[in-house]
């Protein structure tokens, strides 16, 4: 396999379309190490590490949270990139910020976040809600100012849309790949599932190591790119490792024998309620109530979820004096 070789129809973008508030050239970064720089510096990178990835305070160093999911995402797009010759910078750049809008929680929260939001005519995907990140919140409000490629894929890493670079649809298969093979391998160690219970087809064609079925993406994805001229795995391959994601969402993820997932739902939903309530409270993003909690609620780590459910939904000594 040689590296960098791309397809006559495989470009990789190198020059950016621009950014909202155009700016002068930097001298020593381009565009797209400049926006990663920038992800890399935000507040809302620094919280993935208190984040959850699948596994609500686990009991162990070991586990993944949402900031090593994005940085063991970031390494399989960056290799894929290379790989096909496409812009590493512009790939690095989407990976490291494409759940800068996740909440506490992980999926439970995002979900328990979007209930809590119907009765409002709205509902919550973190996609959505990283471009709002980068876009309005960090810098208190002013935004990063990111290149119109990276805030594309961005918004693009997962749901119905589709990327507009082809680094950008790297990012959004690289994503499963990653949280797919890494939940698995957390599951494992948690006791949660056993290898001999993992789907038999998948696990034949991907392998039975985490480590021999990322190897068999990533090899597929270059070499089946390189053949079809856009991102993509091959079909067999694709439809193994959609069905492994499949039975991780009925074995793990939406497993009724985790009652650490409901009470950390419970948790969001009480401090959205809470904190529509008590504006005073929470902190200021914009003129519209709803979106003002959801950014503040959103944005909270686990711990200072529980840390904040404690002091205004937990009783105290004090309380009674």
């Amino acid at each position: 396999m040689m590296e960098g070789l791309a397809p006559p129809n495989l470009k990789a973008c190198t020059v950016s379309a621009g950014r909202v508030r155009p700016e002068k050239p930097d001298g020593v970064r381009n565009d797209f190490q400049r926006d990663r720089d920038r992800i890399i510096h935000a507040k809302a990178f620094r919280r993935l590490m208190h984040k959850t990835q699948v596994f609500i305070s686990p009991d162990g160093d070991h586990y993944r949270t949402r900031l090593t999911h994005t940085l063991e995402m970031m390494q399989v797009s960056r290799t894929i990139a290379r790989s096909l010759g496409l812009n590493e910078d512009l790939t690095e750049a989407i990976a490291l910020g494409h759940d800068l809008g996740h909440t506490p929680f992980g999926h439970t929260g995002e979900e328990a976040l979007s209930r809590a939001l119907r009765p409002y005519g709205r509902t919550f995907r973190h996609n959505i809600h990283s471009l709002r990140v980068v876009d309005h919140l960090e810098r208190d409000g002013a935004g990063l100012n990111l290149t119109e490629e990276v805030r594309n894929g961005i918004l693009n890493h997962t749901g119905s849309g589709r990327p507009a670079t082809h680094e950008g649809a790297i990012v959004q298969t690289a994503d499963r790949i990653a949280y797919v093979n890494h939940d698995v391998d957390d599951a494992l160690r948690a006791g949660v599932i056993s290898a001999e219970s993992l789907p038999a087809r998948p696990i034949e064609i991907l392998g039975e190591k985490m480590s021999q079925r990322i190897d068999t993406l990533v090899r597929d994805m270059i070499l089946t790119s390189r053949e079809r001229g856009y991102i993509s795995l091959s079909d067999g391959v694709l439809a193994a490792l959609l069905e492994l994601r499949a039975w991780l969402f009925d074995h793990v993820y939406r497993s009724p024998r985790s009652r650490q997932t409901g009470k950390a739902a419970g948790v969001v939903a009480s401090l959205f309620e809470y904190f529509l309530d008590h504006p005073e409270e929470r902190r200021s993003s914009d003129p519209d109530p709803v979106t003002e909690t959801v950014d503040f609620v959103a944005g909270m780590t686990d711990r200072f979820a529980i840390s904040t459910y404690r002091r205004v939904f937990v009783p105290r000594g004090e309380d009674f004096a």
